[in-house]
């Protein structure tokens, strides 16, 4: 059949998602992107800051870098550093350990691989994804039902809102929470894909495991001169997992230095334990802030107050497992429904690039079949 008449729903606009659909777009299939937050990007997101005085800050929050392995991805990277979308990250990183109190340069281990960024910002790459030809994109769609009908062999998707979104021959969800009670935890709302659709693949998702973090986004009138690294990964710390100055990444403003620490995951989960799933309040934001930049003084090194600090919550940043590493993604043939993201392959940036190409590879395969 003409792959332009297969439409296909693609759920989500973070990595996975974004390059399952162009891949599926260039491909000459029909695609229509649904994200839910105000632009692409999910962990890959750039957020933009004011200060009390108007001065505008920029961070890239989530994801710090990117390293690629497989000679599959590497090659789709290379494409996008031949575009000016990535550029490599070629300051110095080292970690501190808390025990010892001593800086370590971890540039001398061999087989380091290159540090990718988004150029300016880490969204940069989900941005030209969702624009390409063939790709229409629409921000600020949550999806709140997708439903198979059965005599048309066609999805349905409704809005959160209740908006009619049309009919799809085929959908790819990216979000692990599309068919998973932890969305009930934070929204209230039940899970858009009903589990009993795709009893296969939901069982595979119902008890994830994930680890959360919080993110501390610091802005500073001086550079951290003290500071002999620019990416720091911490040991022996309960609150602290990384540290870096995302102002010192190529082609960013600096105007001010800018950095952005990582919680560990058993601090997030300890802060969550305390007060739900739920969007946490600005008072607990604030004592996370507080937390997180009291042990980054504790490394001893001189460091001034910021005059911006904000956090975020990911609330589920990173995958405990991986549900499809040999797949790469979840597949239901007969309902042509994919499942992709860093859940299937790996946790990490790498890990959902590779899931969302081949996710496209079998749709694009579904497609030519029919």
């Amino acid at each position: 059949m003409n792959t332009a008449a297969f439409k296909v729903a693609v759920v989500g606009g973070g990595i996975s998602g974004a390059v399952c659909a162009s891949t599926l777009a260039r491909n000459g299939v029909s695609v229509t992107l649904f994200e839910s937050a105000r632009g692409p990007g999910g962990r890959m997101s750039n957020r933009r800051e004011k200060t009390e005085d108007g001065k505008e800050l920029s961070f890239d929050h989530g994801a710090p870098f990117f390293s690629v392995s497989k000679p599959e991805v590497l090659s789709v990277v290379q494409e996008w550093e031949s575009k000016g979308l990535v550029a490599e990250w070629k300051e110095k990183f080292g970690s501190f350990d808390f025990h010892t109190r001593k800086f370590n340069n971890i540039e001398q281990q061999e087989g380091l691989s290159k540090r990718y960024v988004g150029v300016p910002g880490m969204n940069s790459i989900c941005k030209a994804l969702c624009n390409e030809s063939g790709v229409e994109s629409k921000f600020g769609v949550g999806i709140g039902k997708a439903e198979w009908l059965d005599d048309e062999k066609l999805w349905s998707l409704t809005a959160v809102d209740g908006q009619n979104l049309g009919h799809f021959k085929g959908l790819v969800a990216s979000d692990k929470n599309i068919v998973s009670p932890r969305i009930t935890e934070v929204t209230g709302r039940s899970p858009p894909l009903d589990f009993n659709l795709v009893p296969e693949l939901s069982a595979k998702l119902q008890n994830l495991p994930v680890q959360p973090c919080f993110a501390v986004m610091l802005a500073f009138a001086e550079p951290l001169s003290s500071i002999p690294f620019k990416g720091i990964s911490f040991e022996n710390s309960k609150v602290l997992s990384w540290a870096y100055c995302d102002s010192s990444k190529p082609n960013r403003t600096t105007t001010s230095e800018r950095w952005v620490l990582h919680s560990t995951a058993e601090y997030a989960e300890g802060i969550i334990s305390q007060t739900g799933m739920k969007k946490p309040s600005d008072a607990t934001l604030n004592k996370v802030a507080e937390q997180l930049l009291q042990e980054f003084h504790s490394t001893g090194v001189h460091i001034p107050e910021p005059f911006f600090k904000r956090a975020h919550r990911w609330g589920s940043a990173f995958p405990g497992a991986s549900v499809a590493p040999e797949e790469k993604c979840l597949l239901d043939r007969n309902k042509r429904v994919v499942i992709c993201g860093d859940f299937c392959v790996s946790p990490n940036v790498e890990g959902a690039l590779e899931s969302g190409l081949e996710a496209a590879l079998r749709l694009k395969d579904i497609a030519s079949c029919l």
